[in-house]
């Protein structure tokens, strides 16, 4: 009995070996929308409103080793906005906001990562546009962890987690310049708006087995 034990701990140590992510090496990830979530929040009269878009894909290269050599592109599909409200949500779609039918979308590119304090915590830059007006802002990330997920027994790959936040001081700068004056004083609408992307990314895992050959025939 003595003699199993350390066997069956390296037995145990070499499959979790095998489905350790490489996470020295650079990954190409590709967003996963059904676990991520691109929102914003806006004061409306007198508190804040939560909308998120629900059509959304992009892609991250993210180089642990290196982090100034990571990347992230998103694009949006503004048609896709959701506030819980159908009217005000067709307002924004209107020209008075986002005008989705001649922008039908908003990208963001970044232009450079910087390092933090620690290896969880960088900054994105990079170029936003919407309704054809591009500028720069600079995304506070967070890393939230990395490894190996599965589902049912079906290997996912790698999942990474991000969580990235802004605030752009002045939607105007956009064309986003709708807004009501109050009979009080003040108007219905912020120009600061806050952009939250909460996102999940999967790779392919490099370490897992290759798949085994189908067998010949005959």
């Amino acid at each position: 009995m003595r003699r199993i034990v350390p066997v069956v701990a390296a037995f145990i140590v070499a499959a979790l070996a095998s489905v350790r992510p490489a996470v020295s090496d650079p990954l190409t990830m590709q967003i996963d929308r059904a676990h991520s979530e691109v929102g914003f929040d806006v004061r409306h009269f007198f508190n804040k409103v939560h909308g998120k878009f629900t059509d959304f894909s992009g892609s991250i290269v993210y180089d642990p080793k290196n982090l100034a050599a990571s990347s992230v592109e998103v694009t949006i599909r503004d048609t896709s906005i959701f506030t819980a409200n159908d009217r005000r949500d067709n307002h924004l779609r209107t020209q008075d906001f986002f005008w989705v039918e001649k922008f039908p979308t908003i990208t963001f590119k970044s232009t450079k990562v910087v390092p933090g304090k620690d290896d969880k915590h960088f900054q994105v830059a990079g170029d936003l546009t919407m309704r054809g007006v591009t500028k720069p802002v600079t995304l506070d990330v967070e890393f939230l962890g990395m490894g190996p997920a599965s589902i049912g027994g079906n290997d996912l790959g790698i999942q990474a987690g991000f969580l990235g936040t802004v605030t752009i001081p002045d939607r105007k700068e956009y064309g986003l310049v709708w807004n009501k004056t109050l009979d009080q004083g003040g108007t219905m609408l912020s120009d600061d708006v806050q952009l939250t992307l909460n996102v999940a990314a999967f790779a392919k895992n490099p370490n897992a087995p290759a798949p085994k050959p189908a067998p010949t025939k005959g």
